[in-house]
């Protein structure tokens, strides 16, 4: 958990401190890339860690993971400019990469279905927090202590975190099979492709325009890379991205719909703040806390999501979930302007107690599918296409506001003028103006984000099983249900019994879901 919170931790903390750090080091143009880097980092190589841990086991993978992060959190510290602060924090997400995904695994791996829920709600409950308090305390640290205390911060608590792993964390002894053959070709591709098409997103529509001959090429190189990835992993014994993860209706609907999931929090975690700014009047500490109470209903929801899920399924549970969060997404617009604080916060409450129904079940569910010789690469999968997701709404809802806040500005608007525009007031000649079309814009957004969430809807009706095959004791897959596990296995069944079986046999077995 304390890896779990550093990766969460530096994904926001540099947020607050960039006044200091360009001060420092100067590279205003180029210091949103301080956040790109280290989000590029992180999405592209889950696939790879992915498929390294089922390899070579989760505890290398980890210590290995950790190590690097360290490494990269002392040379950010010791940056001379700010390339090179950008390229450090690449070296960063390169390690943040194997945390996220790997303890996500070892949660599924180490404990029973019984009791995953009350695990990974803690998980929750620890990345969210601390990607909340991150920009607090990256504020606190840059305001009194300097900013490369920022990364300083991260070697003392990175380091216990990694002695606890190396001396606590036992996995089961596996027997000794086949030298494993890693399919390089295929990691470089997927890196090359992730990094070139999330770049693309990123940077189009802020560094140039969507249109541009940058942007064009950007796209093109990535759809062809695309073409590289998929002839490369299909030739491969060992393929990185197997083509099971999307061949399978159960993990290509979680896949999708966790997708869906990245998309529509964009909405809440970027446009919130903003609204609450610009729209309410708040400073910005208290628009943070109107976002925040979302991290107080999320990991409560999730943890009792077990009693749900025990009773109707994880589909339906996740579909009762994202329903309620689809309706509450329709709710926001319908808030009255200017309205109060608690309003919003209100809406936040309730879509984090929603988002907690319909995130945990499917995690836990699509992992229970899989015998450890697969969970490590379908965990990957499934948080790859989360955060591919967050980069697609980014970049789309971007736009959103944008255009909305042009039509009402009369072309003079963007969230760039916005930004501004909270920070000095007073240069704003009809504020009510300006107010009145931010609320419109995130208006627009969050009705793209409830479009996110019926997409979800339909990914989990039209191709999710309605039971999930569970694997059982001994190897077999069957319901999710009690009972259920005796009766005939689903046809997906029979795409993993071997690499299942093989696995149950060495490893501790999932204990099937009861009532």
């Amino acid at each position: 958990m304390l890896s779990m919170a550093l990766a969460a931790l530096d994904s926001t903390i540099v947020s607050t401190a960039v006044p200091q750090i360009v001060g420092d080091l100067g590279g205003f143009s180029v210091f949103s890339w301080l956040f790109s880097g280290y989000l590029l980092a992180v999405t592209v190589t889950l696939p790879v860690y992915g498929k390294l841990s089922d390899t070579f086991g989760r505890k290398p993978v980890l210590i290995g993971g950790s190590i690097l992060f360290l490494v990269g959190s002392v040379l950010c510290a010791g940056s001379w400019n700010m390339g090179a602060l950008i390229a450090f924090r690449v070296v960063q997400g390169l390690g943040g990469g194997a945390i996220q995904g790997t303890v996500q695994t070892l949660a599924a791996d180490l404990y029973p279905l019984k009791e995953r829920p009350r695990i990974q709600a803690r998980l929750s409950t620890v990345w969210a927090t601390s990607a909340v308090a991150g920009p607090a305390l990256g504020g606190l640290l840059a305001s009194y202590a300097g900013w490369r205390w920022i990364f300083l911060i991260n070697i003392p608590i990175g380091a216990l975190a990694l002695w606890l792993v190396a001396r606590h964390l036992h996995e089961p002894v596996r027997e000794k099979g086949p030298r494993a053959r890693i399919d390089w070709a295929g990691a470089l591709a997927v890196f090359a492709c992730g990094g070139v098409l999330l770049t693309a997103l990123v940077q189009g529509g802020v560094a140039w325009d969507w249109l541009s001959a940058q942007s064009i090429a950007l796209f093109g190189t990535g759809v062809a890379l695309v073409g590289a990835v998929v002839a490369i992993e299909r030739r491969a014994a060992e393929p990185i991205i197997p083509g099971w993860v999307w061949r399978r209706p159960t993990i290509a609907a979680v896949n999708l719909a966790l997708g869906a999931l990245g998309l529509l929090m964009v909405a809440p975690t970027v446009f919130v703040p903003t609204y609450a700014q610009a729209v309410l009047g708040l400073a910005p500490m208290a628009a943070g806390f109107v976002l925040s109470v979302m991290t107080l209903s999320w990991p409560v929801s999730a943890a009792l999501s077990q009693h749900v899920y025990g009773r109707i399924g994880f589909r339906n549970t996740a579909v009762v979930g994202m329903a309620a969060a689809l309706l509450i997404l329709l709710a926001f617009p319908l808030l009255p302007y200017p309205g109060a604080a608690w309003q919003p916060a209100l809406v936040m409450l309730l879509l984090g107690a929603a988002l907690g129904l319909f995130q945990l079940p499917l995690i836990i569910g699509v992992q229970s599918t899989v015998g450890w010789a697969e969970r490590g690469t379908t965990t990957a999968s499934v948080l790859f296409c989360r955060q591919i997701g967050q980069t697609i709404g980014a970049a789309l809802f971007g736009a959103v506001a944008n255009t909305v806040l042009a039509g009402r500005l009369g072309g003079a608007g963007s969230l760039d003028s916005v930004a501004k525009a909270l920070e000095d007031p007073a240069s704003v000649a009809d504020p009510d103006r300006l107010r009145r079309a931010v609320a419109a814009a995130v208006d627009s957004v969050y009705v793209g984000a409830a479009g996110a969430a019926a997409l979800a809807l339909v990914a989990l009706l039209c191709l999710a099983p309605r039971r999930f095959p569970v694997i059982d004791q001994d190897g077999e897959r069957g319901g999710e249900r009690a009972g259920e596990g005796t009766g005939e296995a689903t046809p997906e069944a029979a795409g993993n019994s071997a690499g299942s079986q093989d696995a149950h046999r060495h490893h501790s077995p999932l204990s099937q879901q009861t009532d």
